[in-house]
């Protein structure tokens, strides 16, 4: 069963930059730097994104001199997954429980 707490994450993964993003962070840790070669985005613009992924604790932050590197939270998304894959796994079973019209 989808949570609100799911649908609030869904909200912040729809954005095409902010998943954009995650998807570049589950693979390595980057600083806002990083981020604005590899997404061509405005820092600015960035920023933002990156305040909306921590207040939703997608992303964790480590300081490193004078740059701020990102970090993806594995488990903020380990939840949502595994509802997905359990609405899978029933959706799979669903053609054989038809319910019949009245």
């Amino acid at each position: 069963m989808m949570t609100s707490a799911d649908t609030d994450l869904m909200r912040v993964l729809a954005d095409p930059l902010r998943l954009k993003i995650v998807t570049l962070l589950a693979h390595e840790t980057l600083c806002l730097t990083h981020l604005v070669e590899e997404t061509g985005a405005k820092q600015t613009n960035l920023s933002n994104h990156m305040k909306v992924l921590r207040e939703a604790g997608v992303v964790d932050t480590e300081p490193c001199g004078r740059f701020v590197y990102y970090t993806l939270r594995s488990e903020a998304l380990a939840g949502l997954s595994e509802r997905f894959a359990a609405l899978a796994a029933a959706a799979r079973g669903a053609a054989e429980n038809k319910r019949a019209c009245p």
